[in-house]
């Protein structure tokens, strides 16, 4: 049998039919019934869902400067495990990714790990100081050819600054990822400011702080005419400027993260920095909203923000403790849990969040195609009737900060194929040309 050559038989497709896929020399050779082929691997997935590669807007793979918390092939590990083809490496790194030096660093490190398709993040403004504008031209030029920029992490919280970013970028078709946090408003918080903030004793992280900067520059864009795209989003009044925004045909995208989507408040009286996040978790009526907006398309994608941090970091004080967790491996099984078991999205709507709609957006070539032929085979292949266990320690990444250790969740990730070879498959990681 060649190994250029794979046929899954009887798998559900995004749009609820049933077909066989011929994989054959990294592109899809045909979508039928009953497709037969004695040369190719058969593999038979009766019961389980097709669909294209995901693709994470909002990664951080650490690389280069934290590799004790991450790397390009550590991350990318986690990401072939997870489902998705494409991660975007943000660049929050050290040395930050605020020139073409470091962007075609990470670019190449992706490349070395083969597993999928790692494209870099450039930095908006110099050492994500929110001061000068970063190399934008350069890594645009690069052999990265970066079109997506953020300073996440922090907030390009300076309206001049900003203008500048979005008026650059539209020569090239780029977009600014913004970080909305309005750093004046958030001085010391600690987690979502409310209720429970004030009966634990913990600075409040107040809505408003997030929606003023979404609300600034929604109208910037508007007046610049460039592209915006609106990081974790996680309060119900940011959800409504969004819908405002689109309603009046400004040019405004947003994402939501799968923790945001789940996790509440309520799980910081545990003290346990492992519920610390930034953005921080809100209340149970912003995660409806949420929710809902992303069933609506208000919201048009999913993304990880897989924030990995060492246990000194995490495992300490919670006024002590980084913000962020991990994302990479869990993100289908919670969208699935949270929106496709409840009723609110369909598997084409997942498909279209997690991987037509974020390639789109990046404006990422080969990723987010539908399984059609001709087109590039990256895919994944779920069983949605299948139940996990988290455990941290069997985890992909090298760190083990999930706020879902313990967590039973639907949708076991039976397979990844990057460029018509598998990257993951039957529980097992393969790298060097589909080899494990």
């Amino acid at each position: 049998m060649s190994t250029n050559r794979f046929l899954l038989k009887g798998a559900t497709l995004a749009d609820a039919s049933s077909a066989d896929v011929l994989i054959v020399d990294g592109r899809i050779d045909s979508v039928s019934n009953q497709i037969s082929d004695a040369a190719a691997t058969i593999i038979e997935l009766k019961g389980s869902v097709i669909l294209p590669g995901l693709v994470d807007l909002h990664t951080h793979l650490r690389q280069p400067g934290r590799e004790d918390a991450e790397s390009v092939l550590s991350g990318s590990r986690a990401g072939a495990k997870g489902g998705f083809t494409a991660l975007s490496a943000m660049a929050n790194t050290s040395p930050v990714a605020d020139n073409a030096g470091v962007v075609e660093q990470v670019y190449r490190l992706g490349q070395e790990a083969g597993l999928l398709d790692v494209f870099p993040i450039g930095a908006v403004t110099q050492g994500l100081k929110g001061e000068t504008l970063s190399e934008i031209g350069a890594m645009a030029d690069s052999i990265a050819q970066v079109r997506t920029f953020s300073d996440d992490g922090n907030c390009v919280s300076d309206p001049l600054v900003m203008r500048r970013a979005l008026e650059y970028i539209k020569k090239f078709d780029g977009v600014i990822a913004q970080h909305a946090q309005e750093p004046r408003l958030t001085v010391g918080a600690q987690m979502n400011e409310g209720e429970i903030s004030s009966i634990l004793g913990l600075k409040g992280w107040p809505a408003i702080a997030e929606e003023a900067i979404i609300a600034r520059d929604v109208l910037l864009v508007d007046h610049v005419k460039s592209r915006l795209h609106i990081c974790h989003v996680t309060t119900a009044g940011g959800v409504e400027i969004i819908r405002w925004a689109k309603a009046r045909g400004i040019n405004v995208t947003a994402e939501v993260t799968p923790h945001h989507l789940l996790l509440t408040d309520d799980l910081a009286k545990s003290y346990d920095p492992v519920f610390k996040v930034n953005p921080p978790l809100r209340a149970q009526s912003d995660v409806m909203a949420l929710r809902e907006g992303l069933a609506e398309g208000v919201i048009d994608i999913v993304a990880t923000d897989h924030a990995p941090h060492t246990m000194e970091t995490k495992e300490c004080e919670w006024q002590e403790a980084s913000f962020g967790m991990l994302g990479l491996e869990t993100a289908l099984s919670i969208v699935q849990k949270t929106m496709v078991d409840t009723g609110l999205m369909s598997w084409s709507q997942v498909a279209d969040r997690m991987s037509t709609a974020p390639a789109r957006i990046g404006r990422y070539l080969n990723q987010g195609q539908n399984l059609a032929v001709g087109s590039a085979a990256n895919l994944m292949v779920v069983d949605p009737s299948r139940v996990w266990t988290v455990d941290r320690d069997l985890m992909a990444s090298k760190s083990r900060n999930t706020p879902f250790h313990g967590f039973e969740l639907p949708g076991v990730i039976t397979h990844t194929f990057f460029n018509g070879l598998p990257s993951f498959m039957d529980g097992v990681l393969l790298e060097s040309g589909g080899k494990s």
